[in-house]
Formats: C-alpha cells, structure tokens, sequence
C-alpha cells in the first residue's frame, strides 16, 4: 500500500509522538519499576495507585486536567510559556499526554520484569564488589531486558492510540497535533471518507501487529537463549 502524502505526514507525526513519549518514560518508569518492586515504605499503596490511576480514569479526565495545569493559563504553563516552553495544542503537548495514559504499563511490565528477577543474584554480585548500582546495571536490567522491551513497546502503541486526553489537551491540528486515530475521527466527521478511513486503519493495524509480534518474539528468543522452555 502506497501511502499518500497526508497519511505520511499523519504517520510519522504519530511515530514521532509515541517515540518521544517512551524516551522520555523510559528511564523514570524504570527507577518507579524498581522502587516498587524492590522497596517497602509508608505510604507505598497510596504511591502505586497514583501511578496507575490513568489506567481506570476516562482518558478525558487526565487531558482536561493536563489543560488546567499545562495549558498557557494554567497553574505551571503561564510561567513557562514565556520562556517557549508550550504544550497545548502542539505536538510537546501530544507526547506528555500520550506520556501520562502509556507510563502506567511500562511501569507495571518493568515492575514484574524486576520482581521475577532473583534478588541472591544481586546480592552474590554485592559480595564479589559490585555496587548497588553496579548490580542494577549488570545483573537486574540485563535480566529483565525483556520485560522493559515489552513494555516500551505496549507504551509505544498506547501513545500511537491515544485519543481521549489527546484531543482534550492539545486538539486536533493538522500537522501539529493529528495522530492517526484523531486523523480518523476527523474523516468519519465527513462525507465519503470511509475508503481513506480504512486505509488509516490498515495503517494502525500494520504497525501495532509489528511491533507485538517483535516484543512476543524477542521474549521467547531470550527465554530459549536462558535455557528456558518456551
């Protein structure tokens, strides 16, 4: 399928947004992995339905809240908009709101990655001289590469299917903010577009059918390759 020049510039806007979205998860959604599966303290419980509350929220709730406090009026975004720091209604804005409704799963994918990992491990490489970070970078992380994996791409395709906090937050602006599913809305709104509509779908469809058959088969690659059965 050949792709016209609109639904290129729709696909990697959409690209764009949900890669700047794991990159900028990635390294705190790992660190909130690990606290949460490595550490008890007060007021754990409260912390972890914090996290997790975009997961059950009608995605308009987070979009309408991301407006009240980013938004160029808003609590913080008056003083940063000064400065260019701007979210609403452009593509920053997009990927902070992809960012909130994705960060959840790859906090909980990396928390279970964390949690299978056998702690002796972490603790013989304490004994032979390792640091605690250094048996973090060398014995936790390799091992749960694939759960970090899965998760990057579960919050990838989140972002590249979020609608509800997007559209609240930054709208829907041609080449700015239009992502593919807000790319669909706006064709179903009008007349004879079902062909083009399908087409976007297809699109989404391809994508998302990639990138979780390549997280399910790196996950059984690294378990055969540990010697597990698959």
């Amino acid at each position: 399928m050949i792709l016209s020049p609109d639904e290129l510039e729709v696909l990697k806007l959409s690209c764009k947004v949900a890669a700047s979205c794991l990159i900028f998860s990635l390294v705190p959604a790992v660190f909130i992995a690990w606290v949460l599966a490595r550490k008890e303290f007060f007021g754990k419980s409260l912390f972890e339905t914090f996290i997790f509350l975009p997961l059950v929220l009608p995605p308009v709730v987070p979009g309408y809240l991301l407006l009240q406090v980013f938004g160029n009026r808003g609590l913080i975004g008056q003083y940063l908009a000064p400065y260019g720091l701007e979210f609403a209604f452009n593509w920053k804005g997009a990927v902070l709101a992809s960012a909130v409704m994705g960060f959840p799963l790859l906090v909980q994918s990396v928390r279970l990655a964390i949690e299978l990992v056998d702690q002796r491990l972490e603790m013989a490489a304490k004994t032979l001289g390792a640091s605690s970070l250094g048996a973090f970078m060398q014995v936790t992380l390799p091992l749960a590469s694939s759960g970090i994996l899965v998760g990057g791409i579960l919050c990838f395709c989140r972002s590249l299917g979020e609608f509800g906090a997007t559209i609240s937050f930054v709208g829907n602006v041609a080449g700015e903010t239009r992502t593919l599913p807000l790319a669909m809305y706006s064709l179903m709104q009008q007349p004879d577009t079902e062909t083009a509509v399908w087409r976007l779908i297809m699109i989404s469809l391809s994508v998302a059918f990639f990138a979780l058959w390549f997280a399910q088969w790196f996950n059984r690659y690294q378990r055969n390759k540990r010697g597990f059965s698959s």
